[in-house]
């Protein structure tokens, strides 16, 4: 049953049926940062690691009672555990507004909705991966109080063929 997110959004559970439109929303995401990449790949992570233990929820724009619904925006949380400890937490897999709808506050009611789910839940913190160009997200987060943790470094192998 939906419920109001925000004046003119509601925000509504997905379900198993909604694979193929979280991988299409995983690839805009993506492909928003980086325009000239393949994400065809994508598919596989939500074929991996979707399933009922982790949430999928949707925003819809209020358009009236007899409107299809069109998703303007999801939050994808996983299960994760603190390394240092030991505490279930979740982790945000994916968290994204179309552009039409961005800088309307979508970004910021569906985190406040994951820390009410999360402390009903009796988690202690919640934890996302963000890339360090999406200078947007970095503002949403460090404006919600988020702070860096640990430092995920990548380092590129040349593979010859």
């Amino acid at each position: 049953m939906p419920e109001q997110l925000l004046p003119g959004y509601s925000i509504r559970l997905g379900s198993s049926l909604d694979r193929a439109l979280l991988v299409k929303f995983m690839q805009r995401s993506y492909q928003d940062i980086f325009p000239q990449g393949d994400f065809s790949h994508l598919a596989q992570t939500v074929e991996q690691y979707f399933s009922s233990q982790t949430p999928l929820w949707w925003v819809d724009e209020d358009r009236g009672a007899f409107s299809t619904l069109s998703p303007v925006a999801c939050l994808w949380v996983g299960n994760a555990i603190d390394q240092v400890s030991g505490n279930r937490h979740p982790h945000i897999f994916l968290l994204y507004v179309v552009p039409e709808h961005r800088r309307r506050g979508i970004g910021t009611a569906l985190m406040k909705y994951l820390e009410n789910w999360a402390i009903k839940r009796g988690d202690r913190q919640i934890g996302l991966q963000v890339f360090q160009s999406n200078q947007p997200a970095l503002n949403l987060y460090n404006q919600l109080g988020y702070q860096t943790q640990s430092l995920w470094m990548v380092k590129s192998l040349n593979i010859e063929k």
